[in-house]
């Protein structure tokens, strides 16, 4: 049986944290050996991917959509591709790419302080809901764990600085109109701008189309820069819940995000394999919604990831 490969531990956290950030030590992913000169490589089949992705989900009870590119040479196979989806912490991403741009255009700095207040703690995903009232970080290191552990306060204090309004224009203007958080993190009642929304999708909403494409621009340089662009990568590489896509294939280190909530799991990754291949899975209306490790959906996902990294490896292939 192969054993799935969970989380870094938080130590390791706490140190990039303490460090500013600082990224922890590259682990080589795995790649097939390069091509002798002239020999031809097959192409990935795409067809029986589909076939066994397909056959994976027919299984599932529950519902599930994807979107997978190969960005070198543009094979690209969906299901229920324009469908929305809740996105439970997946849309931190989105929140991610807004906090880049601003810094981008001067309006916000990383090193920038955020004072940790009583009143902006949240339950959930998170580190900084435990430390002492008025305890300080920078704004890097609020992205680095909204990103990394999924840190919902950290969240919540970006979303104070840069709006949520700002995150649906950012969004807008790389046409993912149908991409959006709908409030802060555990604050529905209070803080939605989409009531209605709100309460069908939860955090936040988006398809698989459009978060593909979303991580499609960020592997490109073309979310916000080619420089943010790759610091944004270099934070989600460290992501360090490997519970879903990343459950079975732990010899990679890959830029992704998941999300989380009753009934819902989410990821979207980047892998290097070695075309670029962007693989996001989104899923609503899981029976099992438990917490559990081998709750049903985590592993169909990991099952997923496993055939999606072995298609574009061509194991197999002749």
């Amino acid at each position: 049986m192969t054993t799935p490969r969970l989380t870094r531990p938080l130590a390791a956290t706490l140190l990039a944290v303490a460090l500013g950030g600082a990224s922890l030590p590259a682990q080589g992913a795995a790649t097939r050996p390069p091509a002798a000169p002239g020999a031809a490589v097959a192409p990935a089949d795409t067809a029986a991917l589909r076939r066994t992705l397909d056959g994976l989900i027919a299984a599932h009870r529950g519902t599930v959509g994807y979107a997978i590119v190969d960005l070198e040479t543009g094979a690209r196979l969906s299901r229920r591709g324009d469908e929305p989806f809740p996105t439970a912490s997946l849309v931190k991403v989105p929140v991610l790419v807004t906090l880049y741009a601003l810094i981008e255009q001067g309006r916000i700095r990383l090193e920038d302080p955020l004072t940790v207040l009583g009143i902006d703690k949240v339950g959930g995903a998170g580190q900084l809901q435990f430390l002492h009232d008025g305890a300080v970080v920078t704004v890097h290191d609020a992205a680095w764990l909204m990103s990394t552990i999924s840190d919902n306060t950290a969240t919540n204090l970006l979303l104070d600085r840069i709006t949520i309004g700002r995150v649906s224009a950012r969004m807008d203007s790389l046409g993912l109109r149908r991409t959006r958080i709908h409030h802060k993190s555990f604050l529905r009642a209070i803080a939605s701008v989409a009531p209605d929304s709100s309460a069908k999708y939860g955090l936040g909403v988006s398809t698989p189309h459009e978060m593909a494409r979303l991580f499609e621009l960020l592997a490109r340089g073309q979310a916000v820069s080619a420089r943010s662009d790759s610091l944004m990568l270099d934070i989600l590489a460290h992501n360090e819940d490997g519970a879903m896509l990343q459950r079975f294939v732990a010899d990679l280190v890959s830029p992704h995000k998941t999300g989380a909530d009753d009934g819902v799991r989410t990821e979207c990754a980047l892998w290097t394999l070695p075309d670029r291949v962007i693989a996001c899975v989104l899923t609503k209306d899981n029976a099992d919604a438990t917490w559990r490790i081998d709750q049903e959906a985590q592993v169909l996902m990991g099952r997923m990831g496993e055939a999606i990294v072995r298609t574009f490896r061509r194991e197999g292939a002749r």
